[in-house]
This record gives C-alpha cells, sequence and structure tokens, in this order.
C-alpha cells in the first residue's frame, strides 16, 4: 500500500506541478493568473491520442505535434483574452476572458473528441508495477521541465528577459526590451508545459476534456502553497499535494479527500498566506 501511495502520488503530484509551473510561466509576463492552464493539460491528453492512436503518428511526433499544437493556443490565449484586458482600466476582466476562452476549449473538445474517457496509448513500454511507465513518466518529464527552465532564465538572454520582465515590465520596457513579443513566447512555452503535463499523464488521466476543471484547480494549490512565480515551490507543493491527495484516497476515499485537501489547503494558507516557499509582499514608501 505504501509503494502504491508514493507511486501515484508522485505522478499526479508532478502532474499538477507542471500545470502550476505553467500558471507561473504565463503569469511572469503579464500578471495575468489565466485559467487555461488546465485546458492545456486536457489537450496534452487529448491531442497525444489523436495523434498517435487514432492517425498512427510515431510517439516522437505525436509528441511534438501537440506541444506544437498547446503552443499555438498559447499563443491565440495572449493574444485574445490576455492583451486586450491589459490595455483597459480594470485588469480584473482577466478572470473573464481566460475563463471564456477555457470554457470554449472544454465544450469544442467535447463536441469534437468524445464526451467519454479515451484510452491513450503506452509511450515506452517500459516497466511494471509500482515501477510502471505511467508513474515515472509524469515525473520525469517534471525533473526535465524544471531543470530545463532553471537553464533557460540563468544561462540564456531571452530567459534572462523573461526575469526582468517579471520584475519590472517597465523597466524592462525602458531598457528596450520587446514585452509583447516577450509575453508572446513565454504563453507558447506555457502551452508547451501545460501540454507536456497532460501528455506525459495520459495514461493516469486518459484522454477526457473533463480533465480540465480538474487540472485547472488541482494545478492552482501548488502555485498558492509553492508562492506565486516559484516554480521550485510548485513542484514541492504539487509533489506535496499528490501525496497527501493519495493517502486520503487510501485511507477515507472518495469525496471525504477532496475535503481533506481543501482543509489542509486552507490551514497552510491561514498560516503562510504567501504560500510556504513565497516571500512576504513588500511596499516601497
Amino acid at each position: 500500500m505504501l509503494a502504491s501511495i508514493l507511486a501515484s502520488g508522485l505522478a499526479v503530484g508532478a502532474v499538477y506541478a507542471l500545470i502550476g509551473i505553467t500558471y507561473n510561466t504565463m503569469f511572469s509576463t503579464s500578471r495575468v493568473m489565466s485559467f487555461t492552464a488546465g485546458q492545456l493539460g486536457m489537450l496534452g491528453g487529448v491531442l497525444g491520442s489523436l495523434f498517435i492512436l487514432r492517425l498512427g503518428l510515431p510517439m516522437p511526433v505525436g509528441l511534438l505535434a501537440t506541444l506544437a499544437c498547446c503552443a499555438l493556443l498559447g499563443v491565440v490565449t495572449e493574444v485574445v483574452a490576455v492583451r486586450p484586458v491589459l490595455k483597459s482600466l480594470d485588469q480584473h476582466l482577466y478572470v473573464l476572458s481566460t475563463l471564456a476562452v477555457a470554457l470554449l476549449i472544454q465544450h469544442a473538445t467535447a463536441l469534437e473528441w468524445s464526451t467519454e474517457p479515451q484510452p491513450f496509448p503506452r509511450l515506452a513500454g517500459i516497466g511494471a508495477g509500482i515501477w510502471d511507465e505511467k508513474y515515472w513518466l509524469p515525473v520525469a518529464a517534471c525533473a526535465v521541465t524544471i531543470l530545463g527552465l532553471e537553464y533557460l532564465y540563468r544561462y540564456t538572454l531571452v530567459g534572462r528577459a523573461f526575469v526582468a520582465i517579471a520584475e519590472d515590465n517597465f523597466a524592462a520596457r525602458a531598457l528596450g526590451l520587446p514585452e509583447r513579443n516577450l509575453r508572446m513566447a513565454s504563453y507558447a512555452l506555457a502551452g508547451a508545459v501545460g501540454a507536456l503535463a497532460g501528455f506525459a499523464g495520459g495514461q493516469l488521466l486518459l484522454a477526457f476534456f473533463a480533465n480540465g476543471p480538474l487540472l485547472n484547480f488541482y494545478g492552482f494549490i501548488p502555485v498558492a502553497l509553492g508562492g506565486l512565480g516559484n516554480n521550485r515551490g510548485a513542484v514541492i507543493g504539487g509533489l506535496l499535494l499528490g501525496l497527501f491527495q493519495q493517502a486520503a484516497n487510501f485511507m477515507v476515499g472518495g469525496i471525504f479527500s477532496s475535503v481533506a485537501v481543501f482543509t489542509l489547503f486552507i490551514i497552510v494558507l491561514l498560516a503562510r498566506p504567501q504560500g510556504m516557499f513565497g516571500a512576504p509582499a513588500a511596499r516601497r514608501v
């Protein structure tokens, strides 16, 4: 039982962590919480099943096609739902605009794909039991993603430009950085990360249109727990959330496991409103 809890908890937690990173990546350059993150994860599973199972494409080609489609959708989200809001006085309208795009994606997927869960193909055919690929692939994808982002932000010019925009977009614009292009690139990157979450976790979550709202909510919890904009915190928060959720499923099961997750979430936020790894908000006087 302990091994099953650890294997499934780490796998599900890695998916939640990747969705949390998707939230952070979009937020960093726009200061907008885009609620399309879960839909990108859902599409990662749906498009992966479409390209590999239905169209018969090889796994690497199917993965690249899935990442490209979701990256394009990320750019469309920035242009349609985020950019107009940033120009308005009431920037909190992003809640409605991004939710509207998320609902459009979900219902279009239900109409064109299926309203029933569809199978997701085995990708590598490696492992069995608790070492089955459906458990370690999400963890491996999460590790590769966080290492890749750390390298991008620390050692590349584009990554440093992302960091500059995230820290102070007004100063970055004054220095001549192309804020709009960088914001579009960050949304494309977020789309690819979200797609990778759904693709790597496809064997656990299946290709199901209703995964979008689930991933939206459970992917936001690691962001709140780890601190907004903190990718390392999102990874730790996501893995802890997955382990706690699976342990609660084994112990109490059903809806009570969700109640346990929400209770823990509220307790942590009451004790640390900025998240476990977030810095307290400071205002310069």
